[in-house]
């Protein structure tokens, strides 16, 4: 899996690639709480819930339709997140994490179909190191997935988040 904090990345390109004002602030630190939200399945291992498991680690939790129903949610209960950019956002954040986890070297995949499928996927090309679960994050291979994660997650979507501004504000002042 990715680290927390390339997870987190992604959404804060997006939102500031959409600008303030589609994406408040409030509501972009959501959404990188919701792209951090499904590594808590790692909790199940002390449950006793295996790895392979539906609701396992890379399961259920990472799945396109939970994305969905805890952005619908998350929107109907709260008054600043009642737009249909807002729910889009943070379903795509949420989303993410998953789609995230599919581009890494380990694991047995995730259920991004579930609940229609429970079978487990990777994307065709698998560049981000797999991050060592818990203590073994403070080692040389956690150092190789910063690093691995800085490359293909990091540095590319914020130069994306900041490009696509750049180009937005340009177009706005050429008007």
């Amino acid at each position: 899996m990715p680290t927390i904090i390339a997870h987190a990345v992604v959404p804060l390109a997006l939102a500031v690639a959409m600008g303030r004002k589609r994406i408040a602030p409030i509501i972009a630190m959501a959404g990188m709480a919701l792209a951090m939200l499904p590594d808590a399945d790692v909790a199940g291992f002390a449950l006793g819930i295996d790895y392979a498991d539906e609701w396992g680690h890379r399961g259920a939790s990472h799945a396109l339709a939970l994305s969905i129903f805890v952005a619908s949610g998350l929107c109907l209960c709260w008054r600043a997140a009642r737009s249909v950019a807002a729910f889009g956002f943070l379903a795509l954040a949420m989303a993410s994490h998953g789609l995230l986890d599919m581009t890494t070297d380990g694991g047995l995949g995730v259920a991004l179909l579930w609940p229609a499928n429970d079978a487990r996927y990777f994307w065709p090309f698998t560049p981000v190191r797999v991050s060592p679960i818990g203590a073994g994050f403070f080692s040389a291979r956690g150092a190789e997935t910063l690093l691995s994660e800085m490359k293909w997650i990091i540095l590319p979507s914020l130069l994306a988040g900041l490009g696509w501004r750049a180009i937005r504000e340009w177009r706005k002042s050429s008007r």
